[in-house]
């Protein structure tokens, strides 16, 4: 093909999408399909140029947090062993959980055929932490170190009881697969700040945990019904973080460049035709993975990280695939203009041996989060970047299988269980709301995850009630027809 019929077939080309995207939906919708042509500056209807290397035109007002680092602990964190002091429950030990305090609520299969639902306190010590006093335990000594740094939510509560859907809950904003997850909505909304990066990046990490645990679906940071450019680029845990960095033998760069611009010339050719928007996000998709090539490799190496830094995160920041090596990546993309970084570490699914099983898992896990939250502030990051920690939901107050004074289990637990944020526009150093004696129902102050998802995207500068997608007739939203901003958070 010649270069004379290229510039034709790119001249028609402009004149088809510019017709395409005037006469679609407005607002956000088009601003987040228009692009997916950033680099050939497309008009949108009104003639103004909206693509992904000019987020901040999509925004809804002026944004406290320019990034999420999301670290997702997938499997249910014992609220009671963690953030919530019940210290009156050491008098109830092995004593029945009341019923006017279950209330007959829905509890799993695991435990609904037990004689008995015996109360298990917490076996592991709490103190009082900063001047802000929150109480932590004992099994996390380096978050405690930085508490007055953070925003304790003790009164989370979701609607799903079994892991899939509550993961696909926190997620999505709906317990039925196929939404699009939080952070091809933030994707969506606001673009990316660095076209040789994707705008959502997720890793996955499975440390001391079960290695037959919950699996993890590549779904959870999926694009659902909105254009597939947004979806999560999950990082591998070993080797390179992503596949075909380096060209095969003989094939040089200027090869491959070569080959995908007649590649982006045909499907050019059959978008005029058919007009399918999806074509449009495969020609941006093979152009980020020709830019990605040449930006991964100096972002996945740390040589240039002081050693001072590295040893914030713990010994195995240089494992390659850990929970520590993941939280170092999720800075230094953050760092590079990535919008949305989801780290899930897997293994907190602690029905019998909750103990011993915890241990590894705050092992694993506290000192990378409390390095990362250190590492951003000391950057000058922590201000507009916005940390969340948290899972799918919590753990039971009685035990699940045989109670010991040094071991027990505990069953999944929707009704309340604790989260935690930090940076990007959050109070620090103060605890959100109140779970009863018993740490089984919200006393005071509840949060759903609608109510989160509303405010992490108020965070981001973004109204949750307008950024929408339509979809099969009906404009779709993250939060549904749910949500409200959680303003008594938020600094």
């Amino acid at each position: 093909m010649t270069r004379k019929q290229l510039h034709s077939i790119h001249d028609l080309m402009r004149m088809s999408r510019r017709r395409f995207l005037t006469r679609g939906a407005s607002g956000v919708g088009v601003a987040a399909l228009a692009s997916l042509f950033a680099d050939d500056g497309v008009a949108v209807e009104g003639g103004t140029r909206r693509g992904a290397l000019n987020p901040s035109d999509a925004s809804h007002f002026a944004p406290a947090a320019k990034r999420v680092i999301y670290l997702f602990q997938s499997g249910g964190p014992s609220q009671m062993d963690l953030y919530d002091y019940k210290p009156a429950m050491q008098k109830r030990f092995n004593q029945e959980l009341p019923d006017s305090v279950r209330k007959g609520q829905r509890i799993t299969t695991m435990t609904s055929r037990q004689k008995r639902f015996p109360i298990a306190p917490s076996m592991f010590r709490f103190r009082q932490h900063g001047e802000s006093g929150a109480w932590i335990s004992e099994l996390l000594p380096q978050t405690a170190a930085v508490a007055d740094q953070i925003c304790f939510v003790k009164t989370m509560v979701t609607q799903a009881i079994n892991h899939d859907p509550a993961v696909t809950y926190f997620q999505t904003g709906s317990q039925i697969a196929g939404r699009p997850s939080i952070g091809a909505w933030a994707s969506y909304g606001l673009g990316t700040e660095n076209a040789d990066l994707p705008a959502f990046v997720a890793m996955t990490s499975r440390g001391s945990g079960l290695k037959n645990g919950q699996p993890l679906y590549d779904r959870l940071w999926g694009s659902g019904f909105l254009p597939t450019t947004h979806q999560g680029v999950k990082f591998r845990s070993a080797d390179d973080p992503v596949l075909y960095l380096n060209n095969p033998p003989g094939v040089s760069r200027g090869i491959k460049r070569a080959m995908l611009d007649d590649v982006a010339a045909l499907n050019r050719k059959r978008l005029e035709i058919v007009g399918d928007p999806e074509i449009a996000t495969r020609i941006a998709q093979y152009e980020l993975a020709f830019r990605m090539q040449a930006s991964i490799p100096e972002l996945a190496d740390f040589s240039d990280e002081p050693q001072h830094v590295l040893d914030q995160y713990g010994p195995d920041v240089k494992k390659p695939g850990s929970y520590a090596s993941n939280c170092l990546l999720a800075r230094r993309l953050c760092e590079r203009g990535v919008r949305f970084v989801q780290l899930f570490h897997m293994g907190w699914d602690q029905h019998g041996n909750l103990p011993q099983a915890i241990r590894g898992q705050c092992r694993d896990t506290d000192q990378a989060s409390a390095g990362l939250l250190r590492d951003l502030r000391q950057r000058g990051l922590l201000e507009d970047t916005l940390l969340v920690w948290g899972g799918e939901f919590g753990r039971t107050t009685y035990c699940q299988g045989g109670l010991s004074a040094t071991n027990y289990g505990r069953d999944h637990h929707p009704r309340c269980f604790s989260i935690w944020l930090s940076g990007g526009g959050v109070r620090r150093g103060m605890s959100w709301g109140k779970t009863d004696d018993y740490c089984y129902n919200v006393a005071m102050d509840p949060v759903t995850v609608h109510d989160l998802h509303a405010t992490i995207l108020h965070l981001l500068g973004i109204d949750h009630r307008q950024l929408t997608f339509r979809f099969q007739g009906r404009d779709h939203r993250l939060t549904d027809v749910h949500g409200k901003v959680m303003h008594q958070l938020l600094a």
